[in-house]
């Protein structure tokens, strides 16, 4: 049995995208309905044909829905389930694909009082955007992270997490403002890192861009393709989650501060045993398949 029959999503970027092809390949007798703001991005999807009905309006898209996703930035969240609140029917599920919960539990609760609100965010995405970003398999064995309030029914929060593991996804659950630590030093801090590394570069006057671009190296080049991700989105996940952020950054802030005293001071000892327990941790990422364990992240080389 299916966990929903009528399945809409709200924002067809990466990740509502590739939900949609996902279904489409896991559950294809599910009615899926899309919806975004951007008139151009439904042209795109009718094009592509990823939905059954691409709506005009959030309201005509929910209207007999038994799950409805939100995948836009979380905030525009709160808005954007206020535009179909009067449409949505009593029955249906309401879920999201948001980067930091406890923000988005408040703001869904706000917007829709009296709905079913599962929330979740699957740890899955590159750093392209966009309708035609989409594909089917981004969710396979990547983790889904559902984050219900207290008191949210049972049964609704199973057929959620059934839906993502037909989706290829594993299932984990967790308090909101707990995901929101955890993905603050895996997820949020490394995006502001690469960030300011890359804005770095790109400012300094005695090496120029062209420079940076010719001799950047493999580090340099991954650092860029986080950088690279939808810079909406992220400025939002700063902003709702900024308390978490800031706390993991003022203890990055200390690391940094005595890894730069050991390389003044020359304290070889303490580098090496701090790049040997990074290893240790980049050895557990492989071991539990969350990345590829070829050398150079998986490039291809002539």
């Amino acid at each position: 049995m299916l966990p929903f029959a009528r399945v809409t999503i709200i924002g067809i970027g990466l990740i509502g995208s590739s939900i949609a092809r996902a279904t489409r390949a896991a559950m294809p007798s599910v009615a899926l309905t899309g919806y975004d703001a951007d008139p151009e991005v439904r042209e795109i999807a009718e094009r592509l044909d990823m939905f059954d009905d691409v709506a005009s309006s959030s309201g005509a898209a929910v209207i007999d829905a038994d799950l409805v996703i939100l995948c836009v930035p979380v905030g525009a969240m709160e808005a954007a389930a206020r535009e179909f609140a009067a449409e949505l029917p009593a029955e249906a599920v309401v879920s999201d694909v948001g980067s930091c919960k406890a923000e988005v539990v408040r703001a869904l609760a706000s917007a829709l009082p009296n709905a079913t609100i599962v929330p979740a965010h699957p740890v899955a995405g590159t750093e392209r955007s966009g309708p035609e970003a989409g594909f089917a398999t981004l969710f396979h064995k990547r983790w889904c992270i559902l984050t219900p309030p207290e008191g949210t029914d049972a049964l609704a929060v199973e057929r959620v997490a059934e839906f993502w593991r037909r989706l290829g996804a594993e299932i984990e659950t967790m308090a909101p403002d707990h995901h929101d630590r955890v993905l603050a030093i895996t997820s949020h801090l490394p995006h502001l890192i690469a960030y300011t590394i890359v804005g770095t570069a790109s400012d300094m006057e005695e090496v120029t861009q062209s420079e940076v671009i010719k001799y950047s190296a493999g580090g340099f080049r991954d650092f860029t393709r986080i950088a690279a991700s939808d810079p909406t989105m992220w400025r939002d996940v700063f902003l709702a989650n900024r308390e978490a952020v800031l706390d993991m950054l003022q203890r990055f802030s200390e690391d940094l501060s005595a890894l730069q005293r050991a390389i003044r001071w020359g304290k070889g000892d303490e580098l090496f045993d701090l790049f040997t327990k990074t290893r240790a941790v980049r050895r557990g990422i492989i071991e539990q398949g969350q990345d590829d364990p070829a050398p150079d992240f998986g490039r291809t080389h002539e």
